[in-house]
């Protein structure tokens, strides 16, 4: 599997989710930003402790999970975004429609072309958990749209912040082109200055015509889209035990895929475990070395003409 992506990215595993960077004194404890900022908070710190936000941030991430991370990205922001075309006319939404700078679904359907080809329509599924927050989606925006800046708020915001981070790491553990395929989705072409964007959108959130009692419902909303958020994370974790551990760099498997990998001394060492080296992944290595192979067929050969010496 990819190896460990140590230095800046790491250092941030603590504000992964962070989205306010700097305060700021113009706001006001009333405020819709403030009170989400103030009211998502445990929200955060549980998603960004999650095991597979953990693995993803320390380059623990297989490509075949992060093919279906990005299938359940397709299917969320394509939700979010209906629902926020259909009420880009409502003013309980309208002033935090920024198709053209913030939405994803295009540059997701490039990132799955790039992992699954053409075709890719035909090769991907909803999954359940990912399903159960579509639907949540949906209901907003159809019968509750003045909640729909909770869900805009959680994952945009989310984007641009912690995001960029991902990204970096995505690139790296996964060994994905300069040119940035694959991870078209954390590109954001129109918008050249993201910190400044986001002082906007959180103006834009506070100047919305909504009493004390529906600021509170967009909270309780908010923190329900971090609850479906992690549990498509858990949903990908439980996926992510289930496939096979991926090449290193050498093109060498770090097991040889049978028993429990969590026992191999190897895999627990990869996880930052103390343990010796595992005496199969040694050999293996040791095996694919030219000279070895040399010294072995020539092993071999000894072996066999004293097999027949002896049996003469």
């Amino acid at each position: 599997m990819p190896s460990t992506v140590e230095g800046s990215e790491g250092a941030e595993e603590g504000e992964l989710l962070r989205y306010e960077e700097t305060e700021d004194d113009s706001v006001s404890p009333t405020d819709l930003s403030e009170l989400l900022k103030e009211g998502t908070k445990e929200s955060h710190d549980r998603a960004e402790n999650t095991q597979f936000v953990k693995d993803f941030l320390k380059g623990r991430i297989k490509k075949e999970l992060f093919k279906l991370a990005t299938v359940a990205l397709y299917f969320t922001y394509s939700a979010l975004e209906e629902e926020m075309d259909r009420n880009k006319d409502n003013q309980v939404f309208a002033p935090l429609y920024f198709p053209l700078e913030l939405h994803r679904r295009e540059a997701l359907v490039k990132d799955l072309k790039y992992f699954y080809g053409e075709d890719w329509k035909e090769k991907i599924q909803c999954s359940e958990a990912t399903q159960h927050y579509v639907d949540r989606i949906h209901h907003v925006g159809q019968h509750e749209p003045e909640l729909l800046v909770a869900h805009a708020y959680t994952r945009y915001m989310g984007d641009l912040s912690g995001g960029q981070v991902l990204k970096k790491v995505a690139q790296r553990a996964l060994k994905l082109p300069s040119t940035e395929e694959g991870i078209q989705f954390y590109m954001f072409d129109n918008i050249s200055n993201a910190q400044q964007f986001k002082q906007l959108y959180r103006a834009r959130m506070n100047a919305l015509d909504l009493d004390k009692n529906t600021k509170e419902r967009v909270v309780e909303e908010a923190n329900r889209a971090f609850r479906f958020n992690m549990q498509v994370f858990d949903e990908l974790d439980k996926i992510g035990r289930s496939l096979p551990e991926e090449a290193q760099d050498g093109g060498f498997p770090v097991h040889d895929g049978k028993g429990d990998l969590r026992k191999c001394p190897y895999y627990a060492d990869k996880l930052g475990k103390a343990g010796p080296g595992c005496p199969y992944h040694a050999a293996m290595v040791l095996a694919k070395q030219p000279l070895v192979q040399l010294v072995l067929a020539a092993c071999v050969a000894l072996a066999a003409g004293a097999a027949a010496w002896y049996l003469m």
